[in-house]
Formats: structure tokens, sequence, C-alpha cells
């Protein structure tokens, strides 16, 4: 639905950008942008699906905590794979996820659950 939505609005915005010739004219294979546009499109998909699934499962601030920690590995494991230099505030962001996360974790162990009636 939303590439059907958004498709005339990419067309308008970037024009003859995102025809086959120009892109091959660009010296781009066009067969494998849109094998890696398809493999995009189906992962991220999956990726919504899994968090629906997860959310069903969990407390929404359970679900906000695994997402924070999620894009923590991501940044660390960008970091460590693509050598990015980290500076003091990206260190700082970083450890501050990560605390909270930890103390989130320490105080749901230590709180009881609230009995229903």
């Amino acid at each position: 639905m939303s590439f059907i939505l958004l498709a005339p609005v990419a067309v308008f915005m970037e024009g003859v950008k995102f025809t086959p010739t120009y892109l091959q004219s660009a010296g781009l294979n066009v067969k494998e942008i849109y094998i890696r546009s398809l493999v995009a499109a189906l992962c991220f998909h999956a990726y919504q699906q899994v968090s629906y699934m997860i959310l069903q499962r969990v407390s929404p601030v359970t679900h906000s905590v695994g997402n924070c920690v999620k894009r923590v590995v991501v940044i660390v494991s960008s970091v460590i794979f693509f050598q990015t230099p980290v500076s003091l505030v990206n260190a700082l962001g970083t450890g501050i996820a990560l605390a909270g996360v930890f103390l989130y974790s320490r105080v749901k162990r230590i709180k009881p659950k609230a009995k229903t009636a």
C-alpha cells in the first residue's frame, strides 16, 4: 500500500533520476539495485513483523527498552566493523543507554508483579 501511495511522489520528486536508463548511464547495475532494494524491503518487513510479535508478548516499556538495546548494539557493532571514531558525546550517550537498560532490568527483577483481580 505504501509503495502505491509513495511511488508517484518519488517519481515526481526524483524525475528522470529514477529511470533505469538514467541509472545505467550513471554506471550503475540496475538489476543489482532492484535485487538489493527487494532484499532490503523484505528484511524491513520481517523486522516489523517480528517487532509486532514481540510487542504482543511483552509490555510496551520492555519492548521500548529492547529497542534501545538494539540501537546500542547496532552502534557498537558499526563502530567495531567500520572502525568509526567515537566522540565523547557518542560514548556518553551509549553509556547512558546501557546504564538505563541495566537499571531497568534490575528494577524489573526486584519489583513484584501486581496481582490482578
